[in-house]
């Protein structure tokens, strides 16, 4: 009997990518809630523990609400809000994060989807203070540029209504320093100090990249760019989804001498990156902020909990 699958909040920018993810798979049963029943708390619970696997795509609080309704303890809960990124009983959705973590998810009727900017900045850091080269009390800056499908169907309509000269532009937020991903930023890449996080919204669709600069100082003595690039290479070892650039390559990592941003679209791929020199590094990682930065990496989860591949469903190329 095919799994069945029930998504909580199909009508938001992640779940109706989720949703689109889903609708074309044959080794699933979907479950869907009527139109003009989605806000019914008792129709959504009976929906919750009739699923073998419910994601859930709301705000915080209501996700809260949501996992509260759960009766059948055989339901895994994967939540893509922040509400329980940081709590132990909770596996992390981040099947490349650690040695064990995929054996975590699988093992877990509770899943905590990862955050965008979050994944990007945990892949770039964690293999480094793993492996020694950046040590764990390391102060950080990061700058996150993303496309507006990041900030839901409000920002989605805001950019793409006819005479909005005014977004044109790039535009920071999140300027008092406490964006919400920051609290699973530092925990999962085992860094005892947030980072200084600045998020930029660009007028794109989707695409993300989160840079992280370095004085060599910060690293451990005689850190190099292919020290990173290599451990980077030990750490994602067999990650069919992580793709390692080369830093002795940059001409090919480029285009005419600019990064793109958008270069993971449309896969649940993340491309990591070295550039600089002996003295400044940048560290860059990019993603499809719908994809591996949010829909499909919850699939990814499902699939590993579901004990089947992990790839079904998604892809690495476009």
């Amino acid at each position: 009997m095919a799994p069945k699958v029930y998504v909580d909040g199909q009508s938001g920018t992640a779940g109706l990518r989720l949703m689109d993810y889903l609708a074309v798979r044959d080794d699933i049963e979907l479950l869907r809630i009527d139109e003009e029943r989605r806000r019914d708390a008792s129709e959504r619970a009976r929906l919750i523990n009739a699923s073998d696997i419910t994601f859930l795509c709301l705000p915080d609080d209501a996700s809260r609400e949501a996992v509260a309704m759960l009766e059948n303890p055989d339901t895994t809960v994967i939540d893509a809000s922040t509400a329980f990124r940081t709590d132990p009983s909770w596996a992390y959705g981040l099947p490349e994060l650690a040695s064990g973590q995929r054996e975590a998810i699988r093992a877990s009727h509770r899943i905590a989807n990862p955050g965008c900017h979050a994944t990007a900045f945990i892949l770039l850091t964690r293999p480094l203070v793993d492996a020694g080269l950046l040590p764990e009390d390391s102060l950080l800056s990061a700058t996150s540029l993303t496309g507006y499908s990041g900030g839901g169907k409000q920002m989605i309509a805001q950019y793409e209504a006819a005479d909005n000269s005014r977004l044109d532009s790039p535009r920071s937020y999140a300027l008092g320093l406490e964006h919400k991903h920051l609290p699973e930023m530092s925990l999962h890449a085992r860094l005892g100090h947030a980072p200084v996080f600045v998020p930029v919204v660009g007028s794109f669709l989707k695409g993300l990249t989160v840079s992280i600069p370095l004085h060599a100082a910060q690293l451990k003595d005689g850190t190099t760019t292919l020290d990173i690039v290599n451990a980077y290479k030990a750490h994602y070892d067999g990650e069919q989804f992580v793709r390692v650039m080369n830093a002795d390559d940059d001409a090919s990592n480029l285009d005419q001498g600019f990064f793109d941003v958008q270069g993971c679209n449309d896969t649940n791929r993340v491309d990591l990156f070295v550039f600089g020199n002996s003295q400044r590094m940048t560290l860059m990682a990019r993603l499809d902020n719908l994809g591996k930065g949010a829909a499909g990496a919850a699939v990814q989860c499902m699939n590993i909990r579901l004990g089947i591949d992990e790839s079904r469903g998604l892809d690495i190329e476009r």
